[in-house]
């Protein structure tokens, strides 16, 4: 037998990143003793591979000699299923969310009693002698066409069905969740997926909207902000940071450009998933009917109730989350820094997004409730939730009416009424209404403009506790609630 032969010298190492090139030596003199005295002078010259931008999932896409077309795809596709599951585990937050914003919520409610959840009543007189009342409709006069007052009937007026509030179930149409039945991001989100023209699906209802309209403003939004430094501030170095305006002018406008995703993907959420009342079939056809039916391009772009909202939506939310660490630093000490004191910036970072949530919420709010409502020769949008039948005249406007004719106590609580069982002598006791204390949130829309404010801070802290844990950013999906 034959001893197989060592492997050592066919293995070949990967070639180093630093590489040492002997420099350039002049012509061979005759001292010899002087050029053998001399050390060899070297040059480091540093190479690095370029880097992958998708996710370093395929690294031999590195390979200088050429870019593989199916490894590229493959990455690609890998890269988008991430993103958009991603969104879709963090969508049905979002969906409540928005949901919750958009709800109209009477001061007034509280006023009458829910239909929808109050305890029905079992009276002896209706179980017992339910033939008497058959008796009673046979024997009616006919020359007297009222008919006996039912407490089930829906009010009228002329002949015609007036619904006069939202908490009457009779006059409540089939596709809209009740009023005051859901308190919380968590709360709609459970009561979503109980209601019967609903389901656990439509918690997921404008997801591939809301990954695309991410995908296109964190591609667009560096490259606007390397024109506008091009333009502006050409000899800057890359290791300077430009000043603020060039970045907030790059999300402002970039906000602007994808204004038409994002009014698509508000009207998804908030129409109802019932095929007979569902205004839209998908993204595709929504955005040909609102340019069709609402102004076209510039309606969609230029129309006061969508561009005033995108605006100020679009600077406040890029403006205070960028402004504010910077300003809470230099009042603590001039020498923090990102570069220094990473994980105190990263603090100030958190600091920043929370008090930004208070300035911000309040304007989203607005613009969502301006966005469901329709204009031009479009149909009004049939929403799986309570809207406010007149429509609001701009960002003022909705922030009045919401302050003024609202309430924040929710959910709203029935009132108890009296029992009777069959089959005993005596009645019990009617039971007293139950008195709730009515805070301040009663005479206030204060918390209507705050909808989701709780979720949205979780949402920050838990991702900032995991980009501290991982080292990496956090992810846009979970920060967009």
């Amino acid at each position: 037998m034959t001893t197989p032969s060592s492997l050592r010298d066919l293995y070949s190492p990967p070639p180093p990143t630093w590489s040492f090139i002997p420099a350039q030596q002049g012509p061979v003199t005759s001292n010899a003793t002087a050029s053998s005295s001399e050390p060899p002078v070297y040059q480091y010259q540093w190479s690095r591979p370029p880097p992958n931008s998708i996710f370093d999932l395929s690294p031999s896409l590195n390979d200088p000699s050429g870019i593989n077309v199916t490894l590229l795809l493959k990455a690609i596709v890998a890269s988008a299923f991430v993103k958009y599951t991603t969104f879709a585990i963090a969508m049905p937050w979002d969906v409540g969310k928005t949901l919750l914003q958009v709800q109209w919520v009477p001061r007034d409610v509280g006023l009458l009693e829910p239909q929808a959840e109050r305890i029905e009543e079992v009276e002896e007189e209706v179980l017992s002698n339910s033939s008497s009342d058959e008796q009673d409709s046979y024997f009616a006069d006919p020359t007297n066409p009222a008919p006996p007052a039912s407490r089930y009937s829906a009010p009228r007026e002329s002949g015609y069905v007036v619904r006069r509030s939202v908490v009457e179930e009779a006059t409540r149409p089939e596709y809209i969740i009740p009023v005051g039945s859901a308190g919380g991001v968590w709360g709609m989100m459970r009561r979503v997926a109980r209601f019967k023209g609903e389901g656990w699906l439509a918690l997921w209802k404008g997801t591939l909207t809301s990954c695309v309209m991410d995908f296109l403003s964190s591609t667009i939004q560096p490259v606007i902000l390397g024109v506008l430094q091009a333009m502006f501030l050409p000899n800057l170095s890359p290791y300077q940071q430009p000043p603020l305006i060039l970045p907030v002018a790059s999300h402002v406008i970039t906000g602007f450009l994808v204004s038409p995703l994002d009014l698509v993907r508000t009207r998804l959420m908030v129409q109802s998933s019932m095929a007979r009342h569902r205004s839209y079939s998908g993204p595709i056809d929504a955005m040909s009917q609102i340019i069709r039916d609402e102004g076209g391009l510039r309606g969609i772009y230029l129309h006061p109730h969508l561009l005033i909202p995108t605006l100020v939506d679009s600077t406040l939310r890029a403006l205070i989350p960028l402004a504010l660490p910077g300003i809470i630093a230099s009042n603590i000490s001039p020498s923090l820094s990102e570069e220094t004191h990473p994980i105190a910036w990263s603090f100030l970072e958190l600091a920043g997004d929370c008090a930004g949530l208070l300035v911000t919420l309040p304007f989203e709010t607005v613009r969502r409730r301006l966005q469901v409502q329709t204009r031009g020769s479009a149909k009004p949008l049939k929403a799986c939730v309570e809207l406010r039948p007149a429509p609001y005249n701009g960002v003022i406007d909705t922030l009045w009416h919401v302050l003024t004719e609202e309430r924040s106590d929710l959910p709203l609580e029935g009132r108890r009424t009296r029992r009777k069982e069959k089959g005993k002598d005596r009645e019990e006791p009617e039971a007293e209404d139950e008195v709730i204390e009515e805070g301040w949130f009663k005479n206030t829309g204060i918390g209507q403009l705050y909808r989701g404010l709780g979720m949205r801070l979780s949402a920050s802290a838990v991702m900032f506790v995991l980009g501290m844990l991982s080292g990496e950013e956090r992810d846009a999906g979970w920060t967009e609630l």
